[in-house]
Protein backbone atom coordinates (compact mmCIF):
# COMPACT_ATOMS: atom_id res chain seq x y z
CA UNK A 1 0.00 0.00 0.00
CA UNK A 2 1.05 3.59 -1.24
CA UNK A 3 1.41 5.48 2.07
CA UNK A 4 1.33 9.36 2.10
CA UNK A 5 3.12 11.41 4.32
CA UNK A 6 0.76 14.09 5.90
CA UNK A 7 3.84 15.65 7.75
CA UNK A 8 6.26 18.74 7.57
CA UNK A 9 9.06 16.61 6.55
CA UNK A 10 10.35 13.66 4.92
CA UNK A 11 7.47 14.21 2.81
CA UNK A 12 5.61 12.87 -0.34
CA UNK A 13 7.56 12.75 -3.45
CA UNK A 14 7.15 12.09 -7.02
CA UNK A 15 7.85 8.77 -8.40
CA UNK A 16 9.77 10.79 -11.13
CA UNK A 17 11.59 12.39 -8.42
CA UNK A 18 12.50 9.02 -6.46
CA UNK A 19 13.52 7.67 -10.45
CA UNK A 20 16.24 10.25 -10.36
CA UNK A 21 18.21 8.64 -7.37
CA UNK A 22 18.35 5.06 -9.95
CA UNK A 23 21.40 5.85 -11.18
CA UNK A 24 24.86 6.06 -9.28
CA UNK A 25 26.49 8.94 -9.33
CA UNK A 26 29.93 9.91 -8.47
CA UNK A 27 31.06 13.35 -6.19
CA UNK A 28 33.23 14.07 -9.11
CA UNK A 29 31.22 13.55 -12.27
CA UNK A 30 30.66 16.28 -14.65
CA UNK A 31 27.36 15.85 -14.34
CA UNK A 32 26.96 15.94 -10.33
CA UNK A 33 29.03 19.01 -10.44
CA UNK A 34 26.34 20.69 -13.07
CA UNK A 35 23.85 19.68 -11.09
CA UNK A 36 25.07 21.39 -7.84
CA UNK A 37 25.90 24.27 -9.97
CA UNK A 38 22.45 24.17 -11.21
CA UNK A 39 20.83 23.66 -7.82
CA UNK A 40 22.91 26.71 -6.26
CA UNK A 41 21.54 29.60 -8.75
CA UNK A 42 18.46 28.44 -8.98
CA UNK A 43 17.76 28.77 -5.03
CA UNK A 44 19.09 31.60 -5.08
CA UNK A 45 16.56 32.74 -7.86
CA UNK A 46 13.41 30.92 -5.55
CA UNK A 47 14.34 33.74 -2.95
CA UNK A 48 14.13 36.57 -5.28
CA UNK A 49 17.97 37.43 -5.02
CA UNK A 50 21.37 36.48 -7.46
CA UNK A 51 24.99 36.04 -6.78
CA UNK A 52 25.25 38.77 -9.42
CA UNK A 53 23.14 40.66 -6.58
CA UNK A 54 25.93 39.93 -3.94
CA UNK A 55 24.07 36.31 -2.38
CA UNK A 56 25.00 32.83 -1.97
CA UNK A 57 24.12 29.73 -1.83
CA UNK A 58 26.00 27.42 0.26
CA UNK A 59 24.99 23.21 0.64
CA UNK A 60 25.45 21.31 3.59
CA UNK A 61 25.02 17.82 4.26
CA UNK A 62 22.94 16.49 6.46
CA UNK A 63 19.57 17.95 8.06
CA UNK A 64 18.26 21.18 7.87
CA UNK A 65 19.36 21.70 11.77
CA UNK A 66 22.93 20.78 9.97
CA UNK A 67 22.62 23.85 8.29
CA UNK A 68 21.09 25.92 11.07
CA UNK A 69 24.25 25.26 13.10
CA UNK A 70 26.29 25.54 10.35
CA UNK A 71 25.09 29.01 10.34
CA UNK A 72 24.58 29.81 13.59
CA UNK A 73 28.08 28.45 14.84
CA UNK A 74 29.98 30.35 11.68
CA UNK A 75 28.64 33.55 11.49
CA UNK A 76 28.53 34.75 15.40
CA UNK A 77 32.22 35.92 16.06
CA UNK A 78 33.66 35.54 19.88
CA UNK A 79 32.74 39.28 20.27
CA UNK A 80 29.20 38.84 19.01
CA UNK A 81 26.07 38.52 20.20
CA UNK A 82 23.29 36.43 19.32
CA UNK A 83 19.31 37.36 20.35
CA UNK A 84 17.36 34.28 20.17
CA UNK A 85 13.35 34.97 19.09
CA UNK A 86 11.81 31.98 20.19
CA UNK A 87 7.91 31.13 20.10
CA UNK A 88 8.12 26.62 19.85
CA UNK A 89 10.71 24.36 20.19
CA UNK A 90 12.28 25.06 16.78
CA UNK A 91 13.62 28.27 18.23
CA UNK A 92 14.35 26.72 21.37
CA UNK A 93 16.70 24.10 19.47
CA UNK A 94 18.67 26.87 18.14
CA UNK A 95 18.90 28.43 22.27
CA UNK A 96 20.71 25.50 22.39
CA UNK A 97 23.06 24.98 19.80
CA UNK A 98 23.55 28.85 21.09
CA UNK A 99 24.56 27.08 24.63
CA UNK A 100 26.49 24.11 23.05
CA UNK A 101 28.57 26.27 20.64
CA UNK A 102 29.18 28.69 23.23
CA UNK A 103 28.18 31.50 21.77
CA UNK A 104 27.27 34.66 23.83
CA UNK A 105 23.24 34.73 23.39
CA UNK A 106 19.57 36.22 24.92
CA UNK A 107 16.49 34.87 24.37
CA UNK A 108 13.44 36.65 23.75
CA UNK A 109 10.33 34.12 24.22
CA UNK A 110 6.72 33.87 23.54
CA UNK A 111 4.18 31.74 24.05
CA UNK A 112 3.77 28.87 21.78
CA UNK A 113 0.37 30.09 20.61
CA UNK A 114 1.75 33.71 20.09
CA UNK A 115 3.42 35.23 16.90
CA UNK A 116 6.82 37.08 17.46
CA UNK A 117 6.21 40.99 17.11
CA UNK A 118 8.36 43.60 15.73
CA UNK A 119 7.50 45.81 18.44
CA UNK A 120 9.05 43.19 20.95
CA UNK A 121 11.66 42.75 19.36
CA UNK A 122 12.68 46.47 19.03
CA UNK A 123 12.24 47.10 22.74
CA UNK A 124 14.54 43.91 23.01
CA UNK A 125 17.13 45.38 20.94
CA UNK A 126 16.77 48.78 22.66
CA UNK A 127 17.13 47.32 25.96
CA UNK A 128 20.05 44.96 24.61
CA UNK A 129 22.61 47.01 22.56
CA UNK A 130 25.00 44.49 22.30
CA UNK A 131 22.95 42.35 20.02
CA UNK A 132 24.75 41.95 16.76
CA UNK A 133 22.78 38.89 15.13
CA UNK A 134 18.99 37.99 15.67
CA UNK A 135 17.83 34.49 14.62
CA UNK A 136 14.22 33.76 13.83
CA UNK A 137 12.05 30.79 13.27
CA UNK A 138 9.42 31.64 9.89
CA UNK A 139 6.96 28.84 10.01
CA UNK A 140 7.47 27.41 13.66
CA UNK A 141 6.71 23.61 12.95
CA UNK A 142 5.69 23.31 16.49
CA UNK A 143 2.72 25.05 16.04
CA UNK A 144 2.06 25.96 12.49
CA UNK A 145 2.34 29.47 13.18
CA UNK A 146 3.79 32.24 10.65
CA UNK A 147 6.43 34.44 12.23
CA UNK A 148 6.41 38.19 10.56
CA UNK A 149 9.74 37.98 9.40
CA UNK A 150 9.81 40.67 6.57
CA UNK A 151 8.69 43.08 9.69
CA UNK A 152 11.53 41.86 12.08
CA UNK A 153 13.53 42.22 9.21
CA UNK A 154 12.81 45.85 8.86
CA UNK A 155 13.63 46.45 12.76
CA UNK A 156 17.01 44.56 12.45
CA UNK A 157 17.94 46.45 9.34
CA UNK A 158 17.03 49.78 10.77
CA UNK A 159 19.58 49.09 13.63
CA UNK A 160 22.07 47.05 11.49
CA UNK A 161 21.46 43.63 13.57
CA UNK A 162 22.52 40.72 11.32
CA UNK A 163 19.03 38.63 10.57
CA UNK A 164 19.19 35.15 10.15
CA UNK A 165 15.91 33.50 9.47
CA UNK A 166 15.05 29.15 10.04
CA UNK A 167 12.66 29.16 6.79
CA UNK A 168 13.14 25.46 6.87
CA UNK A 169 9.69 24.11 6.73
CA UNK A 170 8.10 27.37 4.53
CA UNK A 171 11.27 28.14 1.23
CA UNK A 172 9.17 26.99 -1.27
CA UNK A 173 5.77 26.44 -0.12
CA UNK A 174 5.74 30.50 0.39
CA UNK A 175 6.73 33.45 -1.70
CA UNK A 176 9.81 34.89 -0.43
CA UNK A 177 12.10 38.11 -1.32
CA UNK A 178 15.38 38.01 0.74
CA UNK A 179 16.60 41.22 0.02
CA UNK A 180 12.86 42.82 0.33
CA UNK A 181 12.68 40.92 3.78
CA UNK A 182 16.10 42.19 5.02
CA UNK A 183 16.95 38.62 5.45
CA UNK A 184 21.35 37.83 5.92
CA UNK A 185 20.96 34.72 6.08
CA UNK A 186 17.96 31.87 5.20
CA UNK A 187 17.95 28.15 5.95
CA UNK A 188 15.94 25.01 4.78
CA UNK A 189 16.29 21.80 3.62
CA UNK A 190 15.94 19.01 0.80
CA UNK A 191 13.14 17.46 2.19
CA UNK A 192 10.71 20.35 2.95
CA UNK A 193 8.39 22.22 0.16
CA UNK A 194 10.93 21.96 -2.60
CA UNK A 195 9.52 18.34 -2.38
CA UNK A 196 13.16 16.37 -2.48
CA UNK A 197 14.48 13.64 -0.43
CA UNK A 198 16.29 13.71 2.89
CA UNK A 199 19.83 14.58 2.65
CA UNK A 200 21.49 17.94 2.79
CA UNK A 201 20.29 21.15 3.90
CA UNK A 202 21.24 25.16 2.37
CA UNK A 203 21.80 28.32 3.31
CA UNK A 204 21.35 31.62 1.13
CA UNK A 205 23.73 34.21 2.33
CA UNK A 206 24.32 37.88 1.61
CA UNK A 207 27.53 37.52 0.77
CA UNK A 208 28.96 40.48 2.44
CA UNK A 209 28.34 38.84 6.17
CA UNK A 210 28.89 35.16 5.12
CA UNK A 211 32.97 36.95 4.03
CA UNK A 212 33.12 37.74 7.69
CA UNK A 213 32.60 34.25 8.86
CA UNK A 214 36.00 33.04 7.55
CA UNK A 215 38.21 31.38 10.46
CA UNK A 216 35.20 31.96 12.99
CA UNK A 217 33.85 28.28 12.31
CA UNK A 218 33.27 26.29 15.64
CA UNK A 219 33.40 23.31 13.47
CA UNK A 220 35.07 21.40 10.93
CA UNK A 221 32.53 19.89 8.99
CA UNK A 222 30.15 22.47 9.94
CA UNK A 223 32.50 25.73 8.84
CA UNK A 224 30.00 27.74 6.60
CA UNK A 225 32.71 29.44 5.16
CA UNK A 226 34.87 26.98 4.25
CA UNK A 227 31.98 24.71 2.98
CA UNK A 228 31.49 27.73 0.65
CA UNK A 229 34.84 28.55 0.13
CA UNK A 230 34.92 24.67 -1.16
CA UNK A 231 32.18 24.79 -3.38
CA UNK A 232 33.25 28.48 -5.32
CA UNK A 233 36.93 27.03 -5.60
CA UNK A 234 36.49 23.59 -7.29
CA UNK A 235 32.23 22.97 -7.31
CA UNK A 236 33.05 19.93 -5.31
CA UNK A 237 32.29 19.27 -1.39
CA UNK A 238 34.56 19.37 1.18
CA UNK A 239 33.71 16.22 2.43
CA UNK A 240 31.10 13.00 0.62
CA UNK A 241 28.06 14.73 -0.77
CA UNK A 242 24.52 12.85 -0.81
CA UNK A 243 25.10 12.10 -4.74
CA UNK A 244 21.37 11.01 -5.08
CA UNK A 245 19.68 13.31 -2.98
CA UNK A 246 21.53 16.06 -4.94
CA UNK A 247 19.60 14.10 -8.38
CA UNK A 248 16.70 14.32 -6.46
CA UNK A 249 16.36 17.58 -5.73
CA UNK A 250 17.42 18.98 -9.17
CA UNK A 251 14.14 16.99 -10.25
CA UNK A 252 12.20 18.69 -7.78
CA UNK A 253 13.03 21.83 -8.85
CA UNK A 254 12.43 21.36 -12.17
CA UNK A 255 9.09 19.81 -11.40
CA UNK A 256 8.66 22.96 -8.99
CA UNK A 257 8.75 25.18 -12.26
CA UNK A 258 6.18 23.21 -14.19
CA UNK A 259 4.03 23.81 -11.85
CA UNK A 260 4.01 27.02 -11.84
CA UNK A 261 6.79 28.21 -9.24
CA UNK A 262 6.39 29.18 -6.04
CA UNK A 263 2.90 30.78 -6.20
CA UNK A 264 1.47 27.93 -7.60
CA UNK A 265 2.41 25.46 -5.11
CA UNK A 266 1.80 27.67 -2.46
CA UNK A 267 -1.82 28.32 -3.78
CA UNK A 268 -2.21 24.09 -3.70
CA UNK A 269 -1.07 24.33 -0.26
CA UNK A 270 -3.62 26.60 0.83
CA UNK A 271 -6.37 24.95 -0.75
CA UNK A 272 -5.17 21.63 1.23
CA UNK A 273 -5.29 23.39 4.34
CA UNK A 274 -8.55 24.81 3.57
CA UNK A 275 -10.05 21.41 2.91
CA UNK A 276 -8.55 20.07 5.62
CA UNK A 277 -9.69 22.73 8.39
CA UNK A 278 -12.82 22.92 6.98
CA UNK A 279 -12.86 18.70 6.70
CA UNK A 280 -11.61 18.76 10.52
CA UNK A 281 -14.30 21.13 12.07
CA UNK A 282 -16.92 19.14 10.62
CA UNK A 283 -15.93 16.36 12.36
CA UNK A 284 -15.79 18.07 15.57
CA UNK A 285 -11.73 19.15 16.06
CA UNK A 286 -10.49 22.21 17.39
CA UNK A 287 -7.47 23.88 16.36
CA UNK A 288 -5.00 25.09 18.62
CA UNK A 289 -3.76 28.57 16.91
CA UNK A 290 -6.24 31.61 16.13
CA UNK A 291 -6.63 31.92 12.13
CA UNK A 292 -5.00 35.10 11.78
CA UNK A 293 -1.92 33.92 12.64
CA UNK A 294 -1.60 30.51 11.06
CA UNK A 295 0.36 29.36 8.37
CA UNK A 296 -0.33 26.79 5.49
CA UNK A 297 2.10 24.55 5.70
CA UNK A 298 0.86 22.35 9.04
CA UNK A 299 -1.90 22.60 11.24
CA UNK A 300 -2.31 21.45 14.88
CA UNK A 301 -5.08 20.03 16.14
CA UNK A 302 -6.23 19.41 19.79
CA UNK A 303 -7.19 16.01 21.28
CA UNK A 304 -11.07 15.30 21.05
CA UNK A 305 -12.84 16.40 24.52
CA UNK A 306 -14.06 12.72 24.67
CA UNK A 307 -11.74 11.07 27.15
CA UNK A 308 -11.76 7.55 25.45
CA UNK A 309 -9.60 9.14 22.50
CA UNK A 310 -6.22 7.58 22.17
CA UNK A 311 -3.33 9.04 20.05
CA UNK A 312 -1.49 6.24 19.38
CA UNK A 313 -4.76 4.08 18.37
CA UNK A 314 -6.02 7.11 16.33
CA UNK A 315 -2.65 7.15 14.44
CA UNK A 316 -2.08 3.62 14.36
CA UNK A 317 -5.52 3.23 12.61
CA UNK A 318 -4.78 6.41 10.22
CA UNK A 319 -1.43 4.49 9.64
CA UNK A 320 -2.73 1.46 8.83
CA UNK A 321 -5.06 3.49 5.51
CA UNK A 322 -2.29 4.90 4.37
CA UNK A 323 -2.40 8.05 5.93
CA UNK A 324 0.46 8.98 7.84
CA UNK A 325 0.38 12.27 10.22
CA UNK A 326 2.17 13.91 13.02
CA UNK A 327 2.58 13.67 16.93
CA UNK A 328 2.10 16.98 18.77
CA UNK A 329 5.22 18.79 20.37
CA UNK A 330 3.11 21.67 22.26
CA UNK A 331 4.50 22.16 25.96
CA UNK A 332 0.79 23.11 27.21
CA UNK A 333 -1.60 21.50 25.61
CA UNK A 334 -2.29 18.03 23.74
CA UNK A 335 -2.46 17.95 20.17
CA UNK A 336 -1.51 16.44 17.29
CA UNK A 337 -0.11 17.91 13.40
CA UNK A 338 -1.15 17.81 9.77
CA UNK A 339 0.87 18.69 7.44
CA UNK A 340 -0.50 20.37 4.14
CA UNK A 341 2.69 20.56 1.91
CA UNK A 342 4.31 17.11 -0.74
CA UNK A 343 3.26 15.53 -3.19
CA UNK A 344 -0.39 16.04 -1.57
CA UNK A 345 -3.72 17.15 -3.53
CA UNK A 346 -6.94 17.92 -2.86
CA UNK A 347 -8.36 14.24 -3.42
CA UNK A 348 -5.51 13.85 -0.79
CA UNK A 349 -7.05 15.66 1.71
CA UNK A 350 -10.40 14.55 1.22
CA UNK A 351 -9.34 11.26 1.80
CA UNK A 352 -7.87 11.65 4.78
CA UNK A 353 -10.65 13.55 6.18
CA UNK A 354 -12.98 10.40 5.44
CA UNK A 355 -10.58 7.96 6.68
CA UNK A 356 -10.52 10.39 9.78
CA UNK A 357 -14.39 9.95 10.46
CA UNK A 358 -13.96 6.25 9.67
CA UNK A 359 -11.20 5.57 12.41
CA UNK A 360 -13.75 8.07 15.17
CA UNK A 361 -16.67 5.63 14.64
Amino acid sequence: MKKLLFTPGPLSTSATVKEAMLEDMGSRDHAFIEAVKEIRTGLLTLAGVSKEGGYECVIVQGSGTFGVESVIGSVTGENDTLAVLVNGAYGERIVKMAKINRIKHVVLRFDEDEIVTPEATEKFLTENPGITHVACIHSETTTGLFNPVKAIGAVCKARNKVFIVDAMSSFGGVEMNMQQMHIDFLVSSSNKCIEGVPGFSFALCKRSELEKAKGQGRSLSLDLYDQWNGLETSGQFRFTPPTLSIMAFRQAMKELEAEGGVAARANRYKTNKRLLDEGMAALGFKQYLKPEIQGHIISSFLYPSDTSFNFESFYNKLNERGFVIYPGKLSKADAFRIGNIGQIFPADIRALVAAVKEVLL
